[in-house]
């Protein structure tokens, strides 16, 4: 039976198809410059503090924005709402200068204490936000968080006046500049969220549309589950005139094949991901309209900790080194993934990981198991693997499923869910093993590994180590960089042999993409602002884009 959530994305494919206008769709948008784009999935919320995924990333960031932008080459952080900032000497304290002209889409100004409200929302122990920790370099943000401090006045954001934000912050932050263009960071409408419920109130209506005020280049028109998201220009915008789109279509389409037939019939400008047995083909026939890019991720397994038999480590590394990631990612992603052992990617900001805690050792991995009380899998109890709605999880999950059966002789039950079910139940550690993955929020070895201290919101694994807890904590105030790599790569060294996760690949992104959608740049986050986005009729106007791009200064 079909996928019920699938099922309108799919007879509208069907109608556009028979009816032949699929590529006419295409052409039609583009004269409208109105962007067409694959999503992936069903967002959970649009709320930018509730929300962690790549799909929830990908329409908020049309619809706010925060103090900092990035370059879209480059991710150089430029100026936003902020059109300017100072550092103090000792790198612990910012100014930033709000603009003007900044407005929320209802045309209210955008000011300082509409940040200070919202960092305080954030933190707020009762709004439970997994994003929290990305501000604990703010001074006593996590002592408000974890509700050692009640007077949010002590923690180190302050609004000097309406259009001056003063930060200042536990200790010297190298990535805190990048830090701010993440959506966890920005602020939203105060008078919106009160309206329909508490500051510190998860899951109101204020994010739906004809309710939700934004500060981003596009405003929420409509949102009909499971189909299409529509966001449409702001004129409030403070750089409204720059926006070249005048539409945006979000399509949650969890089928990668799906995407690529939307792609391939001129429904879609581009998709979220492609096809694994597609790649080849594209690369061979269409090389203009497929793009495999560095990307700054891992493709993980969770595994709960708190359940038996995977509280035992020796258990977790039998786990981790039965798996041959090398054959998964030639035969099965087969896009220039590379096998991963270490959770942070390598080069990293010129951060390489130093251990060989885990590799690809079957004998190893078998005595192990053995020591653990399950020589040869005898007594292992049948575990469920999840994973989220995607043929190449799925692919991925089966390979490892038979990995572990040989090697290993013991049994994993295979449990696929959709994207809000899965994130509930990893939420509430209510899995064995999980998918999983992780892109990085900005370019620092810090963003794949603070999210491992204990109860950390993105941790999600149950697993605790105070001696892991204390050297990213060390690192974060260390502000020479080769010490500070050091202390990760201890800290590293030990996430690795405690195992809680189990690296398989180094992401790269493989999407389609239509040659007339200019200014989406490649980067190792794969962040795209949309305001640099624009649909091109004729030859690559690549030069002429950019140059129209602000300039940093």
């Amino acid at each position: 039976m079909p996928n019920k959530i699938l099922l309108p994305v799919l007879l509208s494919l069907l109608l556009l198809v028979g009816c032949d206008l699929g590529p006419s769709n295409i052409e039609s948008a583009t004269a409208k410059q109105i962007l067409h784009l694959g999503n992936g999935t069903e967002p959970k919320d649009l709320d930018p503090h509730t929300v962690t995924g790549v799909p929830e990333h990908n329409i908020i960031s049309a619809l706010f924005e925060g103090l900092i932008s990035v370059d879209p080459a480059t991710l150089a952080p430029q100026p936003a709402v902020a059109e300017s900032w100072v550092i103090s000497n000792d790198g612990k304290r910012y100014t930033f200068t709000l603009r003007d002209n900044a407005n929320w889409s209802n045309g209210d100004p955008v000011t300082a204490d509409d940040f200070v409200w919202s960092w305080q929302r954030m933190l707020s122990p009762a709004l439970a936000s997994e994003y929290a920790y990305q501000l604990f370099t703010v001074k006593n943000a996590q002592a408000f968080n974890h509700g050692e401090l009640t007077d949010f006045s002590q923690v180190g954001v302050k609004a000097i006046n309406s259009k001056t934000l003063v930060i200042e912050l536990e200790n010297p932050t190298p990535y805190f500049l990048s830090l701010l263009a993440h959506y966890s960071t920005f602020a939203v409408h105060p008078p919106t969220i009160l309206a329909f419920g508490e500051r510190d109130q998860a899951g109101t209506l204020w994010t739906r549309p004809g309710n939700l005020v934004g500060n981003g280049p596009f405003t929420l028109d409509s949102w009909r589950l499971n189909y299409i998201i529509r966001v449409k220009k702001n004129p409030q915008y403070w750089d409204h005139k720059a926006v070249r789109l005048n539409e945006i279509l979000f399509y949650p389409i969890d089928s990668a094949l799906t995407e690529e037939r939307m792609f391939r019939t001129g429904v879609l400008h581009a998709t979220s991901s492609t096809p694994l047995d597609k790649i080849a083909s594209y690369q061979t026939n269409d090389p203009d309209k497929i793009s495999i890019d560095p990307y700054l991720g891992t493709y993980y397994y969770r595994l709960n900790v708190t359940e038996k038999p995977l509280d035992d480590v020796r258990v977790r590394r039998a786990l981790s080194m039965s798996i041959d990631r090398q054959a998964i990612t030639d035969s099965i992603t087969k896009g220039g993934q590379i096998p991963a052992f270490t959770f942070t990617p390598p080069n990293t900001q010129g951060y390489f990981a130093n251990t060989n805690s885990i590799r690809y050792d079957l004998a190893q991995g078998q005595q192990l198991l053995s020591e653990a009380g399950f020589p040869n899998g005898e007594g292992f109890p049948e575990i469920e693997l999840t994973y989220n709605t995607s043929d190449g999880h799925r692919r991925i999950a089966v390979a490892i499923q038979q990995m572990w059966k040989l090697a290993l002789n013991i049994n994993v039950r295979l449990s696929n869910q959709d994207w809000k079910v899965y994130l509930s139940r990893i939420q509430a550690l209510d899995y064995s093993i999980a998918r999983a993955a992780w892109i990085g929020d900005y370019p620092d070895p810090n963003t794949f590994l603070d999210m491992f201290v204990t109860n950390g919101g993105n941790n999600q694994t149950g697993w605790s180590n105070s001696q892991y807890d204390e050297l990213i904590a060390s690192a974060a105030s260390e502000a020479d960089e080769k010490k500070r790599y050091k202390i990760f790569q201890q800290a590293e060294n030990l996430l690795m042999d405690e195992s809680p996760i189990i690296p398989i690949y180094t992401y790269t992104r493989v999407l389609l993409k239509h040659p007339q959608l200019k200014g989406w740049e490649p980067n190792i986050l794969d962040i795209h602002p949309y305001k640099y986005c624009l649909l091109y009729t004729s030859p690559s106007p690549r030069d002429r884009t950019r140059s129209r791009m602000p300039s940093s200064a």
